[in-house]
């Protein structure tokens, strides 16, 4: 693979700009999806060769992806190098990255929400009120990390299951989505 399909340019140059506005080096994100997108496992140098970037930048961004585990290495019959292939199951490669997320973002918010709330004097009326404030932002974090923890431990196949049974549920809650 030294050239793209017009699709698979497409979808890779999308693929990185929409990293880059979730916070994800660009260049990370264009690797992902062309592992994501292949049918084999490829090696740095087809990486760098595909995309166009330095061969430190695509080490750093796999070792990243290594890191969120979205990539993992693989090895062909006959070749000693490295090759890399991204999760295929779309299902469990968001559930990883959200968890992950979840570690990165959420667990040290809930951790610094929980700090505020107990260093705030309730004595005093702007911390007592700035507490609640923060009181009920940890209600949501919490109730939302409870709905996270349940959802996260249920298989992909499972998980696929309720993200159907989405529109029952909003029918039974009256939300028809009009």
């Amino acid at each position: 693979m030294t050239t793209l399909s017009p699709v698979t340019e497409k979808f890779v140059l999308h693929w990185g700009e929409m990293g880059a506005r979730w916070g994800i080096n660009r260049t990370m994100a264009q690797i992902h999806a062309l592992l994501f997108i292949s049918e084999k496992p490829l090696h740095a140098e087809e990486i760098c060769e595909v995309l166009g970037v330095a061969r430190s930048n695509v080490s750093t961004s796999l070792r990243e992806l290594q890191n969120w585990q979205v990539v993992k290495i693989t090895h062909v019959m006959g070749d000693r190098r490295d090759h890399f292939e991204a999760t295929k199951d779309v299902f469990e490669m968001f559930r990883t990255i959200a968890i992950e997320r979840k570690k990165r973002e959420v667990d040290p918010t809930l951790n610094a929400l929980r700090e505020c709330i107990a260093e705030a004097d309730p004595r005093n009326k702007e911390e007592a009120y700035a507490r609640q404030r923060l009181k009920d932002l940890e209600e949501f974090f919490e109730m939302s990390n409870g709905w996270f923890e349940k959802v996260s431990r249920l298989p992909a196949g499972r998980v696929r299951k309720a993200m159907k049974l989405g529109d029952k549920v909003f029918s039974l809650l009256g939300l028809t989505g009009d």
